[in-house]
């Protein structure tokens, strides 16, 4: 696949602003505060993110949203993107905040050590993978951002999707729908989730032999130069 060559010249310095920049953004993509009581549910992206109201019709047993129900074609995928759009311009708008305060920088520094050589990306994508724990939206809308700004190449953006796309947001899938089930379950609650997050670590590594098993073999294939 075609390298995207990185943008040069950013700055290596770290203040602590980018530190705290940085920790802000992960607690508020964790999930940390969505539980909370009071203020501190502010905290929480999928609280601030909120969601729409209903429309109860006299007599129906049902409340539908606005996309309604039994829709089709272009017409339901032109209402689906719509329920997208706010989580998607939430997260980019915050994100973007933390990067002037220096927070991916912050991040870059910080995991580069541990997720190049877990799932081969870059440190800087270390929000984006926070933020696809708990929303899938915002998982996808930031990781494109970090590729069209040149921040990671075309190979490490098709493993963190391959990673992104394996029980994509399990915080907020699991631990909302799958909560009936955890009186019946006979292992404890965190196994399931260890288990989906092994799973996504497994799958991305997976393409990235993948990856570099095709491009030796397109290498293999290229004629020797003419000395």
């Amino acid at each position: 696949m075609e390298e995207k060559k990185l943008q040069a010249g950013q700055s290596d310095n770290v203040t602590w602003v980018a530190y705290a920049a940085l920790i802000f953004a992960i607690l508020f993509f964790s999930g940390i505060f969505a539980s909370s009581q009071g203020w501190l549910k502010v905290l929480d992206f999928t609280v601030l993110n909120g969601s729409y109201g209903k429309i109860a019709l006299d007599g129906a047993k049902t409340a539908f949203t606005f996309r309604g129900a039994g829709g089709s074609g272009a017409r339901d995928g032109f209402m689906f993107a719509l329920e997208l759009m706010p989580a998607v311009i939430l997260a980019l708008g915050v994100v973007s905040v933390v990067e002037g305060l220096g927070g991916l920088r912050a991040a870059q520094k910080l995991m580069t050590p541990l997720l190049k050589p877990v799932i081969g990306i870059p440190g800087i994508c270390g929000l984006a993978l926070i933020a696809s724990l708990q929303s899938t939206d915002a998982g996808a809308g930031m990781t494109k951002e970090l590729y069209q700004n040149g921040q990671i190449t075309d190979d490490e953006r098709t493993v963190f999707s391959m990673f992104q796309i394996s029980a994509d947001a399990p915080i907020t899938n699991y631990f909302s729908s799958a909560a009936a089930l955890f009186s019946i379950m006979l292992t404890p609650i965190i196994v399931p989730f260890v288990v989906m997050m092994v799973f996504k670590v497994l799958g991305a590594n997976l393409l990235r032999i993948y990856i570099k098993a095709t491009q030796k073999k397109t290498a293999a294939g290229m004629p020797q130069a003419v000395k």
